[in-house]
C-alpha cells in the first residue's frame, strides 16, 4: 500500500472478505454519543479503533478496526472492556479510523449539548454548511436528530417551521409526537444542510423538491427519503426513514390466527392471478408484500419487482425502481419486466388505468402478480378497480385474493396490566366480534406508561388484517355486478372473508392491544348498537 500498488480501500475490502467482517465507511457516518462513551479516547487512540454501535439486547459492541484478523488486538480490547461485552469487528481504512477518533471525540453530539453550543454564539456561517465537517454545530444537530429518530424507532421526521419557532416531530408507532421546539433562527442553516445532504438545489426555495440521504447509523446503512414543501412560514421538510434493520417477518409471524393464515396460504398457492394488499400510506403494505415474496421465493421461480423506490434488497430477486431520469414509469416498467421471463411479478402500486390493465394482462397470461392499491377495505378494491376502468369480467377470474391491513400500537409489555374494570365499549363490541370471549378468563389488558415506552403506554406495532379469498361463486358475483353488501354477506357465509374488526378483537382479547386503539384505525361503529 505504501508503494502505491493498492489503495487503503482495496486492502479494507480484501480483509473484509477473508475475515468475514462487515465494511463500514467512516466518511459517511453519524455517531451516537452513548456508544463513544463506552470506549475512552485514550483507548481508541492507543489501538486505533472506533466504536460504531452497542446492541443492548445482545450485549455486543461493534468496533471499526483496520485488521479484523489481528487476534492480539482483539484480546487487548477484550481485556480492557472486561467480560461485559461481546465484540463485533468491522473493517475500516486505518487513516479513516484515526480521522474519526480525532474528529468525533471531544465534540458535543447530543441534541441538548449542541443547542447549548449554538446558543453560546459558536454557530458556523451558512456558506460553510456545504462541507461535511462535524466541527460545525448545525451539521451535528441535523445528524443528531436523524440519529435520535432511528434510535427511537421513528418512521418519519417532520421539520415544521412556524412564524416564531421550528417544530420537530417524529412519527413513532404510526402517531406523530412532538419532540422539540427550536428557535426560528436555526432553521435557515438546518434547511440548507438538509438540502446539501439530499442533493437538492440550495438556491431554490419556491418549488417542492425531493431527495435521498444514505447514512451509516449504528453500524448499518439507513436511507432517508426527503421531501421539501414551501409553506407560508418557510420550507417544510419530511424525512421518511427506511431502516433495513427492521427484518421482514415470515408469513407465519404476521399475527394471523389459524383460520386467516390458512386462507392466506390458499391464496398464495394459486399458480396465476393477482394478489392485492390494500391500505393507507404507512400501513405496512410493502412489508407484507415482501413477506409473501420471501415465502414464494425459491430457485425454481423467477421473481421480478418494480418499486418506487426499492425499500429492502432481497436475495435471488431482480428488483427495479421507477425512475424519472431513465423515463421508466409504471407502464413501461411492467412491459419491460414481462420480457424477462418472470413467474412472479411484484408491482409496487396500481395508480391508473394503464397500470391496472397491464397488471391484469400479466395475470391472464399465466403470471402471479403481487401489488398494492389504496382503498379502505378488501371488498372496496372491486369498485375502485371498476372506477379505474377494469371490466368486471376481467376481474372475475383473475383476482386470487385481497389483503387489507392497518397497523395498531401494541401495549407496552413492561407496564401493561390486566384490565379489571371493562369499559362499556368492551362489553358491547367484543362479544359480537369474538363470540367465545369469557371476560372473567380473558387476558384483556390496559395501558399504564413507563420509562421504556416513554410513558405512552404503547411500544411497537402489529398488523390487523382483513382477508378475502376468491372462488368460482364470488367470481360469478363480480361478473353479475353484485352489490357490496351481497358480496360481503356471501363471502362471510362461505368462510372466504375474515374482517379487520375480527382480527382486532382477537388482539384485544389476547392482551396485545386495546379496543380503543383498534377503534382508532378500524370502524367499530356497526358493532356498537
Amino acid at each position: 500500500m505504501r508503494l502505491g500498488f493498492v489503495t487503503e480501500a482495496t486492502i479494507r475490502d480484501m480483509l473484509s472478505e477473508t475475515g468475514d467482517a462487515k465494511v463500514v465507511d467512516l466518511r459517511n457516518i453519524s455517531v451516537d454519543p452513548d456508544v463513544l462513551a463506552r470506549v475512552p479516547i485514550d483507548v481508541a487512540k492507543q489501538y486505533n479503533i472506533f466504536p460504531i454501535n452497542y446492541d443492548e439486547v445482545k450485549k455486543m459492541i461493534s468496533i471499526a478496526v483496520a485488521n479484523p484478523n489481528d487476534l492480539l488486538l482483539a484480546d487487548q480490547i477484550r481485556a480492557f472492556l472486561g467480560g461485559d461485552y461481546d465484540l463485533e469487528f468491522m473493517v475500516a481504512e486505518e487513516s479513516e479510523i484515526s480521522r474519526a477518533v480525532d474528529e468525533y471525540y471531544g465534540l458535543e453530539l447530543t441534541i441538548e449539548g449542541i443547542l447549548r453550543e449554538i446558543e453560546t454564539g459558536e454557530e458556523a456561517e451558512t456558506s460553510s454548511l456545504q462541507g461535511e465537517g462535524s466541527s460545525n454545530p448545525i451539521v451535528r444537530l441535523v445528524n443528531a436528530f436523524m440519529n435520535d429518530a432511528v434510535k427511537r424507532g421513528a418512521s418519519d421526521i417532520h421539520f415544521e417551521p412556524e412564524e416564531s419557532f421550528l417544530r420537530v416531530r417524529y412519527r413513532i408507532d404510526g402517531v406523530l409526537r412532538q419532540i422539540r421546539s427550536l428557535h426560528r433562527s436555526y432553521w435557515n442553516s438546518m434547511a440548507v444542510r438538509l438540502k446539501v445532504m439530499s442533493e437538492m438545489n440550495i438556491a431554490e426555495s419556491r418549488l417542492p423538491q425531493d431527495g435521498r440521504i444514505s447514512f451509516t447509523l449504528y453500524g448499518r446503512i439507513v436511507d432517508f427519503r426527503v421531501a421539501c414543501q414551501p409553506t407560508t412560514h418557510g420550507e417544510n421538510f419530511v424525512m421518511r426513514i427506511f431502516d433495513q434493520q427492521r427484518n421482514i417477518s415470515k408469513v407465519e409471524n404476521l399475527g394471523l390466527n389459524q383460520k386467516a393464515e390458512k386462507m392466506l396460504h390458499l391464496i398464495m398457492a394459486r399458480p396465476t392471478g393477482v394478489l392485492m394488499v390494500t391500505g393507507p400510506t404507512g400501513s405496512g403494505k410493502t412489508t407484507t408484500l415482501y413477506s409473501i415474496v420471501q415465502h414464494l421465493n425459491n430457485v425454481g421461480v423467477n421473481i421480478m419487482t418494480l418499486e418506487d423506490p426499492v425499500e429492502y434488497p432481497l436475495p435471488m430477486i431482480r428488483q427495479s425502481a421507477v425512475s424519472e431520469n431513465t423515463k421508466m414509469d409504471w407502464a413501461s416498467g411492467i412491459k419491460s419486466l414481462l420480457r424477462q421471463d418472470p413467474d412472479i411479478l411484484l408491482i409496487g402500486e396500481v395508480r391508473d388505468n394503464e397500470t391496472a390493465e397491464l397488471v391484469f394482462r400479466a395475470a391472464m397470461t399465466g403470471h402471479v402478480v403481487l401489488t398494492t392499491l389504496h382503498t379502505n377495505s378488501a371488498i372496496g378494491v372491486i369498485p375502485r378497480l371498476t372506477d379505474m376502468g377494469v371490466l368486471p369480467d376481467i376481474m372475475a377470474t383473475n383476482i386470487s385474493g385481497i389483503v387489507a391491513q392497518r397497523l395498531v400500537r401494541k401495549l407496552c409489555v413492561k407496564c401493561k396490566r390486566k384490565k379489571e374494570n371493562l369499559s362499556d365499549l368492551d362489553k358491547a363490541v367484543l362479544p359480537k366480534l369474538y363470540p367465545d370471549v369469557d371476560f372473567k378468563k380473558s387476558l384483556i389488558q390496559e395501558l399504564v406508561g413507563c420509562a421504556v415506552c416513554e410513558y405512552q403506554g404503547y411500544r411497537g406495532r402489529a398488523a390487523v388484517m382483513e382477508l378475502l379469498r376468491f372462488n368460482d361463486e364470488l367470481d360469478e358475483m363480480i361478473s353479475q355486478r353484485a352489490t357490496i353488501k351481497e358480496f360481503r354477506d356471501r363471502a362471510s357465509q362461505a368462510g372466504l372473508f375474515f374482517s379487520m374488526a375480527e382480527s382486532g378483537a382477537e388482539k384485544v382479547v389476547s392482551g396485545e392491544t386495546s379496543l380503543e386503539e383498534i377503534g382508532r384505525v378500524v370502524d367499530l361503529t356497526p358493532y356498537m348498537n
